[in-house]
């Protein structure tokens, strides 16, 4: 019997023996509103899927893709009836690189990083990751995301989606000498979209005869190495609070006897994956692909700085200000010797030589950035400390060097405080300003100001100076960032 019939032989064993009932208080999951139609996510999502797969190097092992592939198709079968779309055409493929990571695109194209099968102890926890991307899926928050752009955004809808649901450094792999660049910290689902992919994806794997509880263990794992940078997972998902506690309460609401955790599939494929040569990071790839010795550029668009900018020499802020209209939902006046800088999902105003993009990033190292964040809780206080919890995944030298203080802030209550974090560009120590306030919708507004340490007295009183003129129109708010 070749390997591949062994392998489907262990798993079909494994599940005879599983036993599962769902309970009926399993939380509620209410898709997100779209604009698009299911037939538009498949469309963008092979047009993306063909991209990566051209861009990333996809592992060829019958063994291990196909053993992949069984999984993901269990897990798919599992999706219940209400998200289930008949156009959608779930995949699910290996990239031969080693960073912790995985990714899905509308319509159902699905990759996971070798990284992940490295990193994950049993088939559970692989389970627990590929049903978590399924439910993006399903959810269809890719294109519900997109939905939201505003006039910030530049490029295609393609461009959007796919910035969106990549992120991160494979967001920079797969825009190198293509169509759509990508943003950095906004370009990713936010923390709401992240609980209902757990929540999801918890039922899918009780349907399926795994133990939710092994996806929560499974984030554990990608969370404790998310140390220096850590997995790009992490940057593209954000954690929403209590992640590992949430899971295991829905867990509990949801019974499977005998779950399938550790076979024998599993174990031959963590053998085969031991007896190769380790994978390239992604680093490495993009190294390669670019064949400039490591040094990384933007292609420009899809919402990055412009290719021409470049970090240099600074002007000090004009004492002239210079007032924007941002959509129907704000107003602010700026130094008139800084710019308006395009984004999908913020806005930055910074002066020349203060902007750029930095080993494929799109970076600035004075000005501020204007936008808005899901806000979960409705509590000012702590919808802010996850803000800061967000850029800290992208950040990990980000510090809170001060207690926040409150500030009006456009005829509300608003809440301020002081960061300290090193430049990617510079490497030198900057300080970062925070301010946020709710809207009426309970969604976090915020405002983040930046400058070196050195410079960052003369630049607080231009960022405070920008808040207070700042006026919110958000009562009838339809514009999101």
């Amino acid at each position: 019997m070749n390997a591949n019939a062994t392998t489907r032989a262990a798993s079909t064993a494994v599940v005879i023996f599983a036993s599962v009932s769902l309970l009926v208080g399993q939380t509620k999951i209410v898709p997100p509103a779209n604009k698009y139609n299911p037939k538009e996510d498949v469309q963008l999502g092979r047009e993306a899927a063909k991209q990566v797969e051209e861009q990333l190097p996809i592992l060829q092992d019958d063994g291990i893709d196909d053993y992949v592939e069984r999984i993901g198709q269990r897990l798919a079968e599992s999706i219940p009836s209400e998200f289930q779309h008949p156009e959608f055409r779930y995949s699910f493929d290996v990239v031969n690189v080693s960073d912790i990571n995985a990714f899905a695109l509308p319509g159902g194209p699905m990759y996971v990083n070798r990284g992940m099968l490295e990193a994950a102890k049993n088939e559970g926890e692989v389970a627990g990751v590929l049903a978590h991307e399924i439910s993006h899926v399903a959810l269809r928050h890719g294109t519900a995301q997109a939905g939201k752009a505003t006039k910030y955004e530049i490029g295609s809808v393609l461009g959007q989606i796919a910035g969106a649901v990549l992120g991160g450094a494979l967001g920079q792999v797969v825009s190198m000498g293509s169509q759509f660049g990508f943003g950095t910290a906004f370009l990713r689902f936010g923390r709401e979209y992240e609980r209902q992919a757990d929540l999801l994806g918890a039922q899918m794997m009780a349907r399926a005869g795994y133990d939710p509880r092994d996806m929560a263990t499974m984030f554990q794992t990608i969370q404790a190495k998310s140390g220096n940078g850590g997995p790009e997972w992490m940057s593209s998902h954000p954690n929403p609070s209590n992640r590992f506690q949430a899971i295991n309460q829905e867990a509990a609401k949801l019974t499977v006897s005998n779950p399938i955790r550790n076979t024998q599939a599993f174990t031959q494929v963590k053998s085969r994956l031991q007896r190769m040569a380790p994978a390239p990071t992604t680093e490495q790839v993009m190294r390669q692909a670019q064949g400039q010795g490591g040094r990384r550029t933007s292609q420009g668009g899809g919402g990055g700085y412009p290719a021409d900018s470049r970090i240099g020499q600074v002007e000090p802020p004009s004492t002239r200000y210079q007032t924007y209209e941002e959509g129907d939902l704000f107003r602010v006046g700026v130094p008139s010797n800084w710019r308006e800088l395009p984004a999908s999902t913020a806005v930055t105003f910074a002066p020349e030589g203060a902007y750029g993009n930095h080993q494929g990033q799109s970076v600035f190292t004075h000005g501020v950035q204007i936008g808005v964040d899901q806000n979960e809780s409705h509590n000012l206080r702590t919808a802010t400390n996850e803000l800061i919890q967000g850029l800290r995944q992208s950040n990990p030298q980000m510090q809170q060097s001060g207690r926040f203080s409150n500030v009006n802030f456009a005829g509300r209550r608003g809440l301020a405080t002081v960061l300290s974090n090193v430049s990617d560009v510079t490497r030198e120590q900057e300080q970062i300003a925070l301010y946020t306030a709710q809207l009426a919708d309970g969604s976090l507004f915020y405002v983040i100001g930046v400058a070196p340490s050195s410079e960052f007295p003369r630049y607080q009183g231009v960022f405070n100076q920008v808040v207070r003129s700042i006026q919110l129109n958000d009562n009838n708010r339809n514009t999101n960032f």
